[in-house]
């Protein structure tokens, strides 16, 4: 006699299942980000710290310097940035105090030339320039509370990014130092769900983190380094200071074109029209390596298709943000290895 199967006990058990997962990621909920950027992260630097370990001899001393090296790459442009603004204080004073006494000066020439807005623009401005301050200020006093509530927005989620960043480190370090057991459980764990197909995706899914995070950080920097170059050249002032933004700029991937656009008007507004025209030539050259370099240096990680992880890149960043950058990939590389080993099978009988 053939038994029945015991539907109210599987489904019981598959809905205590769903509680238990559920429950845990929602205690788990304000770690999960710092969790993957930790993750991110340690996949994407660990055949360094194990270069590091091979030479230092000891795993602590590699963890210390790795997680030294993770802090400097964050905290460096902000310390860069308050450095050059205690510097230059007298001339923030100084500006600060001619901008409230100085009249609004007329719209240059060349605004009237740009093709479609320019007309407009000159003309507005100079209604603005024409009515004075006072005209002016009744303009963007409705502004004004919106402003203040983004600055107030604003200040929270840097205390915020601070608690995140802080908890990131911490992660990391313990990842770093018990590296290889999480390995070893992330690859048994895909063997347990697909055979060797999960253990090959589990391999995959490091590799793709490895590339894309190759390919953003490094592109990155030299973004930040040729700009940094570009405006120090140029004469543009607060150079430093604009080079660590534009680190932070590039590796958020929002890119080098929102600084470096606004020192090429102020190079032309001081008549300084060749450091402009050089600038503004050395902006487009700058800002195009972001869709050469980043590419390439991602496909040389990953055996993927190019239009893949560019996909996964652009797409993950739309629908994730930040985090996105190595999701994205990610999602997409394992979907396309399991489709073709699917396929594969279908195809052999």
């Amino acid at each position: 006699m053939v038994r029945r199967p015991d539907l109210t006990r599987i489904v019981l058990s598959v809905l205590l299942m769903g509680i238990l997962i559920s429950g845990s990621f929602w205690i788990l909920r304000p770690f999960l980000l710092s969790t993957i950027w930790a993750t991110m992260i340690v996949v994407a630097t660990w055949p360094m710290m194990l270069k590091l370990q091979a030479r230092l001899g000891r795993r602590v001393l590699a963890v210390a310097i790795m997680s030294s090296a993770m802090v400097l790459v964050f905290v460096a442009p902000l310390l860069l940035a308050i450095q050059t603004l205690v510097e230059n204080t007298d001339t923030l004073t100084r500006w600060i105090s001619e901008l409230a006494t100085s009249p609004l000066p007329a719209p240059p020439e060349w605004l009237s030339r740009i093709p479609l807005l320019g007309a407009k623009i000159a003309e507005y401005w100079s209604g603005i320039a024409g009515a004075g301050k006072g005209e002016l200020a009744s303009r963007l006093a409705p502004y004004t509370a919106s402003a203040a509530q983004w600055l107030a927005s604003a200040l929270g989620s840097v205390g915020l990014l601070g608690i995140q960043f802080l908890l990131t480190v911490v992660i990391a370090v313990i990842l770093y130092t018990r590296g290889e057991a999480a390995r070893d459980a992330t690859i048994r764990f895909g063997s347990r769900l697909a055979g060797d197909r999960g253990e090959r995706v589990v391999l995959l899914a490091g590799q793709a983190i490895r590339a894309v995070a190759l390919g953003v950080v490094v592109t990155a920097l030299v973004q930040t380094v040729l700009a940094g170059l570009g405006l120090a050249v140029a004469g543009v002032p607060f150079a430093g200071l604009l080079t660590g933004v534009i680190l932070l700029l590039c590796i958020a991937q929002i890119g080098t074109v929102v600084v470096l656009v606004p020192a090429v008007i102020w190079l032309f507004w001081n008549d300084a029209q060749g450091w402009g025209t050089a600038l503004a030539i050395w902006t487009v050259v700058v800002a195009s390596l972001d869709n050469v370099l980043r590419p390439l240096l991602i496909r040389r990680g990953a055996d993927l298709p190019l239009l893949l992880i560019f996909a996964g890149v652009i797409g993950g960043l739309l629908a994730f943000g930040i985090i996105g950058l190595f999701v994205g990939p990610v999602v997409l590389a394992v979907s396309y290895t399991l489709y073709n080993e699917w396929v594969r099978e279908e195809a052999r009988p």
